[in-house]
């Protein structure tokens, strides 16, 4: 079994090159240095429990340093929301009659026209309104009529 190990965690460090460059995620990128290693050892014929022990504790370490040290690096600072995000906050003026109870209504807004509903469910608004978008639920912009 021991002078099958080199091969073993070459095939570790292979495989998890393959799955890494496949999702690009950082899913296992934690297993190849540790693979390196240990394939290294299994060439100088350390024991077979030594190479496994050094695989899982540098795995774990790997692990710890590398989202500690990366996690404020990749962290995003002001992120500006994007899509439909951008529009909470924003105006809208009403299109059709907003009724919660009878499941009508639509407001436009930048150019578009969306199902839109009433923050308050007992609220109506009527065509015309300027409204403010609280919430997007799934395709609905849920608004609430603006304060002059």
């Amino acid at each position: 079994m021991l002078e099958y190990m080199p091969y073993i965690w070459a095939a570790v460090l292979v495989i998890a090159i393959i799955v890494e460059s496949q999702t690009m995620d950082m899913i296992c990128i934690w297993f190849m240095p540790s693979a390196l290693i240990s394939m290294i050892l299994g060439m100088l014929n350390v024991r077979v429990w030594v190479q496994c022990l050094v695989f899982v504790v540098l795995t774990v370490v790997m692990l710890i340093l590398c989202k500690t040290v990366f996690k404020s690096f990749f962290k995003r600072k002001n992120a500006e929301p994007t899509n439909a995000d951008a529009l909470i906050g924003k105006e809208a003026i009403i299109t059709e009659d907003v009724d919660n109870i009878h499941g009508i209504g639509s407001a436009k807004i930048n150019g578009l026209v969306w199902t839109a509903r009433a923050e308050d469910v007992n609220e109506k608004l009527s065509v015309g309104d300027i409204v403010i978008v609280k919430e997007i639920r799934g395709v609905k912009l849920i608004c609430t009529k603006k304060n002059d």
